[in-house]
């Protein structure tokens, strides 16, 4: 009798207390698939006891448009409880993840009918991260969502996520107060990361200057943006921290450009990282804006 009552104790206190800890230490192990979801997932469940947040990706790895999973990767997937994932085919190993780890719980922080969706062409662009009311949005899907699947932590998940988010609106309407009425909106970005960015702040994309991130522009491509540079009021070309500008410095010479740099906020240093290191990239981009079209 008494080892029918402990085995009933115990599998009671394993349904109860939500997901259960695929390692030793009895963790929640919370898996992240590159650097922005990293960053909301240790502002909403950084620093809950009996919680553990890790980054899939080396911080520096960026997009994940090409990326390959390693057996280092998949190990760590074997170890976690919950996958957070950007979706929108971001993450284009995410369907061999699905099909390998069916125990493993994924969150697409992109599932929302909040998030309205822009298209480079036939594909959805996945970049939603880069509008911060987007971002908000992201949060409170992952919030959810771990809420649901950890119910033991629920009430730290929600109370870290209302901190963040009135974070986010604070650096939200200090962006619109900079940006909404500068007096020049056309921009020429690097590659397809800002639109959703361009959209939530009146920013008017005339031009990239690689359709792909690692792609050298064809002569005739590099032709094409060099005449639409010399064709603005305010000649201004903006490259991204993570990928060589040597064909922005091509265009640059070609036209008289001025170089600046915004940041898509895919990579970081280390990690762990600053948990408002979104915030302050964004104020940096904010900041890089106005001295670049506030003339």
């Amino acid at each position: 009798m008494k080892k029918i009552f402990l085995l009933t104790f115990m599998l009671a206190t394993f349904i109860f207390s939500g997901c259960g800890g695929n390692s030793d230490d009895g963790k929640l192990k919370i898996v992240t698939s590159f650097y922005p979801m990293y960053l909301d997932a240790i502002n909403i469940a950084g620093g809950v006891e009996g919680v553990e947040v890790t980054n899939l990706t080396a911080p520096q790895a960026g997009c994940l448009h090409d990326y390959q999973l390693t057996t280092e990767d998949m190990k760590k997937l074997e170890r976690a409880d919950i996958f957070i994932v950007n979706g929108l085919g971001m993450e284009k190993f995410l369907d061999k993840v699905a099909a390998e780890k069916k125990n493993l719980k994924i969150i697409d922080a992109s599932k929302s009918d909040e998030i309205f969706l822009l298209k480079d062409g036939e594909e959805i662009n996945p970049h939603v991260w880069l509008s911060v009311t987007y971002a908000m949005q992201q949060v409170r899907v992952i919030s959810a969502e771990l809420c649901a699947l950890d119910p033991a932590h629920a009430d730290a998940y929600k109370k870290n996520t209302l901190e963040y988010l009135d974070k986010l609106s604070t650096l939200r309407d200090e962006m619109h107060l900079a940006l909404d009425n500068l007096p020049n909106k056309d921009i020429i970005t690097f590659h397809e990361a800002f639109p959703y960015f361009a959209a939530q702040f009146k920013l008017n994309i005339v031009g990239t200057i690689e359709r792909e991130p690692n792609s050298e522009p064809t002569p005739q491509e590099l032709a094409d943006t060099i005449q639409v540079v010399k064709s603005l009021p305010v000649k201004v070309l903006f490259t991204e921290p993570q990928y060589s500008p040597k064909a922005a410095e091509t265009i640059a010479r070609e036209t008289g450009a001025k170089i600046f740099t915004l940041d898509p906020i895919t990579t970081g240093e280390s990690i762990p990282e600053n948990e408002n290191d979104y915030i302050e990239k964004m104020e940096k981009n904010m900041l890089t804006l106005v001295e670049a079209l506030g003339k």
